[in-house]
């Protein structure tokens, strides 16, 4: 069965420089690469959950300098719809990264373009009520993002929300949030707890279904009826970690929109993510479909 997602957020582009070590405050590393990647974790989540097989609608804004075509020129090859995608005059969003040798990385986004998502429109609701699944996060406006989420609401589809970066959220918000997808440390800030298990029982107070991921140490589930399930992780040597979060937002959605249960997504999901973390970059590091379902037979 396949399955419909949209997704209304960000579209950046990467500027990614590869290092030995990150610099501390003051200091000058030397680099040994640097890249250039359409990325954004809006864009990001969207080629994501493509790739794994669901038709996917962008709901998102881009400048109209040619980092704006060229994000769009990468969604439309991914298989993203982009007729939700807005040309905004002026300057695309950009992420500074700086990615170690363990993989680990950095970031500084600036919104741009991005910053157009206040509000959510009739064209966009449309996009939203014709799908099961809508992806959502917190690099645009929260206005835009609180209107979404109650658009989905209303329309019956299942609201996703990764919050990152993690800010306090409103309970407007989070009423029509259906499934909390952060990392530990969005988990930790959103709580003020840093005990992933105890984290997801206070989310759970607030939103019916969460998944936490939690890196190297797999991925922990629990909803309101007190289903808790734990999938451990992929060991793999990691390259560039940046689209590991997204990527696994996006095939977890592809996967449960077709009608796949929790723990058989969340296989899936950390399957891709495992795939995204050996290869650089964000969106050009994504896998598709056939790579995780080998990938997780392989294991």
């Amino acid at each position: 069965m396949t399955t419909s997602v949209a997704v209304f957020g960000s579209c950046n582009m990467d500027l990614v420089a590869y290092v030995p070590t990150a610099p501390r405050r003051g200091e000058t590393v030397m680099g040994r690469e640097f890249h250039t990647v359409p990325g954004g974790k809006g864009a990001n989540q969207a080629i994501a959950a493509a790739k794994a097989g669901a038709y996917t609608s962008m709901i998102g804004a881009v400048g109209t300098d040619e980092f704006g075509e060229e994000i769009r020129k990468v969604l439309t090859s991914a298989g993203v719809d982009v007729a939700g995608l807005r040309s905004i005059p002026g300057r695309s969003g950009t992420a500074h990264i700086v990615v170690d040798d363990d993989g680990a990385n950095s970031i500084v986004v600036v919104p741009a373009a991005n910053s157009a998502l206040e509000t959510f429109n009739d064209s966009d609701e449309e996009l939203v009520a014709d799908s099961s699944a809508l992806l959502l996060q917190l690099e645009t406006p929260l206005s835009g993002v609180t209107a979404a989420a109650a658009a989905g609401r209303r329309h019956g589809v299942k609201v996703v929300l990764t919050p990152a970066p993690a800010v306090p959220l409103s309970d407007e918000l989070l009423a029509n949030v259906d499934l909390l997808v952060p990392n530990e440390h969005e988990a930790a800030v959103l709580t003020g707890n840093s005990d992933p298990d105890q984290a997801l029982e206070e989310l759970l107070r607030k939103v019916p279904e969460v998944v936490i991921t939690l890196g190297d140490r797999g991925c922990l589930y629990g909803n309101r009826e007190g289903v808790q399930t734990r999938v451990p992780s992929h060991r793999v040597t990691a390259v560039d970690s940046t689209a590991a979060g997204d990527t696994f937002v996006g095939v977890l959605s592809a996967v449960l929109g077709g009608g796949a249960t929790m723990p058989e997504a969340m296989r899936m999901a950390s399957a891709g993510a495992a795939l995204s973390v050996q290869r650089p970059g964000a969106s050009s590091s994504m896998p598709d479909r056939q790579e995780i379902v080998r990938f997780v037979a392989e294991r």
